[in-house]
């Protein structure tokens, strides 16, 4: 890959939290690569690691956790002396979370759009006060100035009367307002990669489509890479190129999307796909849902060999239980973490 098309590298990221009852390998040797203007999808079921990866990729990840081995490189363009445009590699793992660097990119160069909005804002400023922060914080303008951009920005998202609506509290929002609001703020600096993590959680199905509808358009519009994070694969199938499937910390599954959905190959990828209802398909009367057998296994204490074996029809006695499966491609730009194609 070229290196001007490279944005986000991130290498065997290991993100444990240290707790009294044992070590919880969160995150768990990542690997992943984002280009400028992609949109790659996150998936996996909750508790396997999507929302710590986003974290640590932004250096906020919640004590006791913390990053113990792997590499974030940030590759920002910027202009050089002469007028040309040069990349720089900015590697995020050698930074102080609350240095000065690193406060710079959080927000302007990364943004995140959280789950709950509602816990995400402060319940005693207006969302104009706190786009308006945030403006300000990372360039150079007025007061008043920020406050037009915030209203350009809320209008941009489709906030229903923004002039108005900038100068209201987070209670008196309805909750596709209060999303649009997030999203408005993620974007006020114009990053170069928005990490949307469930962005939808807890709205209704209408709205649902709006706040899709609205990433979809703003990240043609204004040529920036998603790293869309979610449980739902329909979600997946509508917003992004690209694919990576997660479960307990590590990559299982890496494809674009059409080879994700037409051709999975590990049995995890297989079972999620299973599970999703489909319109207009043909089943006999009070047939239920397919679902994964048995549960996410305690982060405590997480099997030995293929941490999916105890849930796997396919699984090996005496191989998947022992031995740690390896990551081979088997395909173009196709990875599986699986002992079936080794």
């Amino acid at each position: 890959m070229a290196t001007d098309q490279l944005l986000l590298e991130v290498k065997d990221l290991k993100t444990y939290f240290f707790l009294d009852e044992g070590t919880v390998r969160a995150v768990d040797g990542v690997d992943m690569v984002i280009r400028r203007g992609q949109a790659l999808g996150v998936v996996g079921e909750s508790g396997c690691g999507k929302s710590v990866t986003a974290r640590s990729i932004l250096r906020i990840v919640p004590r006791p956790g913390r990053i113990v081995q792997g590499e974030i490189t940030l590759h920002r363009m910027r202009e050089s002396k002469n007028g040309r445009t040069v990349t720089e590699a900015v590697r995020l793992t050698d930074l102080d979370p609350m240095g000065v660097e690193m406060r710079s990119i959080r927000g302007a160069e990364i943004a995140l759009v959280p789950q709950e909005p509602m816990m995400s804002l402060s319940p005693v400023h207006t969302l104009g006060n706190q786009i308006i922060e945030a403006i300000m914080l990372h360039q150079r303008v007025t007061k008043a100035e920020a406050r037009e951009r915030a209203i350009h920005m809320l209008d941009l998202v489709g906030m229903p009367r923004p002039s108005r609506t900038i100068d209201r509290y987070p209670h008196e929002l309805s909750g596709g307002m209060r999303q649009r609001g997030m999203i408005a703020m993620a974007l006020c600096c114009h990053p170069s990669l928005l990490i949307a993590d469930e962005p939808t959680t807890a709205l209704d199905v209408t709205t649902e489509a709006q706040i899709l509808k609205l990433i979809r358009g703003l990240r043609q519009e204004l040529g920036m890479a998603i790293m869309y994070i979610t449980h739902n694969l329909g979600v997946v199938a509508q917003t992004t190129e690209d694919v990576i499937v997660m479960y307990m910390g590590k990559v299982v599954e890496e494809a674009d999307v059409d080879s994700l959905f037409h051709d999975p190959k590990h049995p995890y990828t297989r079972a999620l796909l299973r599970s999703i209802p489909r319109l207009g398909q043909r089943t006999r009367e009070r047939q239920r849902l397919e679902s994964i057998r048995g549960s996410v296994p305690d982060p405590y204490a997480l099997p030995k060999g293929c941490s999916f074996h105890p849930r796997c029809a396919q699984a090996i006695r005496g191989v998947c239980d022992r031995e740690e499966p390896p990551y081979v491609e088997v395909g173009p730009a196709h990875k599986v973490r699986c002992v079936l194609y080794r």
